[in-house]
């Protein structure tokens, strides 16, 4: 990505207040997977996100339509001023911005001001809170190095301590100085967990505000029931917003535009979120009308668009399929503190390799994805900055005569006649596969213990639901699991840092390498290029000889819409886009 500054506004924000939404009008969706909380800083799965999207808003946000995407402002009044070679950026807000009401405030309207997202930055560093997320900014901004340090030594972080690269010049007014230039800095201002928090609110709820999240954004958290349901109602404290675009040549972006031309923002007035794990119960809500919205679950992808095509019997109801490639990655991480299958000599990277090489991920892609998803060649991901299509290499093959040759050569043997190997000191070879209880995982579990057991490796699964087995990874106590990064921002920067050795909290291979080290603090001062994508590709293939991570695949995303629901269009980095949603309830009453 060129660095560019100009965007184009796609809504136009008026502070008027008053409510729009219609209560009527309820968007029904469903997560396979339960959410783990709401706060920020603390969360890092894509569904608890998605929910905080909705409620807590940054103080940038992506143009709904623009392709290739773009950012706009979303509380600033304008687009950051940038100056100082990039090192400096000022935020100007919007005056008149209120948070959602809560007891925090006690009976008061509280606008939002620069000083809640200086302090929503802060708590990225608050050593106490361990945010998965404080890679982001860690090292980036003037001073603040200095107040986490003291933090750790006096075991409390000092929220009012100043910090020379967090100003808050005026009422709404912030400046940031970094460092050095970071040409990724606004896309992460964009994210979710960068939205603005209220410090009486943190303070009220404590370790509660996971339950508690209270923002600036079109919807506020009316009922949570963990791992179950999730209620969000307009709020009624959210300005007046009105949409606005000029829409590109693309027929849905100028039917969506004409549809919502005018229109005061959000439309519907409550969303609820049900999760159901299991992937037969979730297809047979959609097709009962239950549901609005709705993946595809792959068992049921070749009867719902055979041959890539909607089938003639959804056609008939109405329902609409969209299809994109998702800027996310696939991937089995290895834990390279675990005695067995962690470490870097050369029995254990052969080791790793071994297992790579051995699982069959075209058979994955064929038979369990149903041919909807490629196989990665590098851990960038399709459509971000930094990609090259032309990429490839023959160390992610699917190969078990090379695996069973690395394991003879590095002494792997089956001493005892079992039919499984032994490690080179004679001891046991135990492979523990972490693994989501429920939905398509068993497949996944038995191509593994196939393709393992075929080279005379014997592996077993440690079931468990995803928060579970989430904690787990954090605290290193999983040997391997397959897991999946969805792009933050489109920039291959998001993906190479997960394996960076700083990066305690989100490198669940817990991986450190200096030579892949010294070429991230190298390529992460660069803005977009050839020469930078050349490195991004030198550390994919120190990613594929060390093998912290067996690359999986880039999944191509199916879903499908009910009828009555209008204005529609997938985003790559925007996943909570319920502000822009229609309902249609005549169409609704008549289905059902």
């Amino acid at each position: 990505m060129h660095y560019r500054i100009a965007v184009i506004f796609v809504s136009v924000w008026l502070t008027l207040g008053s409510h729009a939404a219609d209560m009527s009008k309820i968007l029904r969706l469903g997560f396979p997977t339960a959410e783990t909380g709401f706060d920020p800083i603390a969360v890092s799965d894509l569904y608890s996100n998605t929910i905080i999207e909705a409620i807590i808003e940054p103080m940038l946000a992506y143009d709904y339509l623009a392709r290739p995407v773009k950012l706009m402002p979303l509380t600033l009044a304008e687009m950051p001023q940038i100056s100082e070679n990039g090192s400096t950026y000022t935020f100007k807000l919007k005056p008149g911005i209120l948070f959602a009401d809560d007891p925090a405030f006690n009976g008061k309207r509280r606008e939002l001001v620069a000083a809640d997202y200086a302090y929503s930055i802060r708590r990225l560093f608050d050593p106490a809170l361990r945010s998965p997320w404080l890679f982001l900014l860690d090292g980036k901004i003037v001073g603040m190095d200095d107040v986490a340090a003291k933090a750790k030594t006096a075991n409390k972080f000092d929220y009012d301590a100043p910090v020379a690269g967090l100003e808050v010049v005026d009422r709404y007014t912030l400046r940031i100085h970094l460092k050095e230039p970071d040409y990724n800095l606004l896309y992460i201002l964009a994210m979710p967990t960068l939205g603005a928090l209220a410090r009486e609110v943190v303070e009220r709820y404590g370790s509660d505000l996971a339950g508690h999240p209270v923002g600036t954004g079109p919807y506020l958290l009316k009922n949570w029931i963990r791992g179950h349901k999730m209620v969000l109602d307009a709020s009624p404290s959210f300005r007046a917003t009105y949409f606005g675009s000029t829409p590109s040549n693309d027929p849905l972006d100028r039917q969506i535009a004409a549809r919502l031309a005018g229109k005061k923002l959000p439309i519907i007035g409550r969303v609820e979120v049900t999760v159901i794990e299991e992937a037969q119960p979730f297809w047979l809500a959609f097709l009962g009308g239950q549901l609005d919205l709705s993946g595809i679950p792959v068992e049921f992808v070749n009867q719902v668009i055979p041959g890539g095509k909607l089938s003639p019997s959804l056609v008939k109801k109405g329902i609409r399929h969209y299809q994109s490639a998702e800027p996310d990655l696939t991937y089995t991480f290895f834990n390279m503190d675990d005695p067995t299958v962690g470490g870097y000599s050369k029995e254990k990277i052969a080791l790793r390799r071994a297992i790579s090489t051995a699982y069959n991920t075209p058979q994955e892609i064929q038979v369990i994805r149903k041919n909807q998803a490629v196989q990665a060649q590098s851990p960038v991901a399709p459509g971000v900055a930094g990609y090259d299509p032309r990429f490839r290499t023959d160390l992610n093959e699917y190969n078990p005569a090379k695996a069973r040759a690395l394991l003879d050569h590095f002494g792997y043997q089956d001493r005892d006649g079992d039919g499984y190997r032994e490690l080179p000191d004679g001891k046991p070879l135990q492979i523990e596969q972490a693994s989501v209880v429920g939905g398509d995982n068993r497949q996944f579990d038995e191509l593994w213990r196939r393709n393992m057991e075929a080279i005379g490796i014997r592996m077993t699964f440690k079931k468990g639901k995803w928060p579970d087995l989430v904690k787990a990874s954090k605290l290193g106590k999983l040997q391997m699991w397959g897991a999946a990064w969805i792009a933050d921002y489109p920039d291959g920067e998001n993906y190479l840092q997960l394996l960076y050795g700083k990066n305690e909290d989100a490198n669940n291979a817990r991986f450190k390498l200096a030579a892949y080290d010294r070429l991230y603090e190298r390529v992460k001062r660069m803005p977009d290029s050839p020469e930078r994508t050349k490195l991004y590709q030198e550390m994919a293939k120190l990613v594929l000889v060390y093998a912290p991570w067996k690359l999986g695949v880039h999944r191509v995303a199916n879903s499908v819409a009910q009828p009555w629901v209008s204005s529609l269009k997938r985003h790559p980095i925007m996943h909570a886009p319920w502000k822009y949603l229609d309902i249609d309830l005549a169409k609704r009453h008549t289905r059902q």
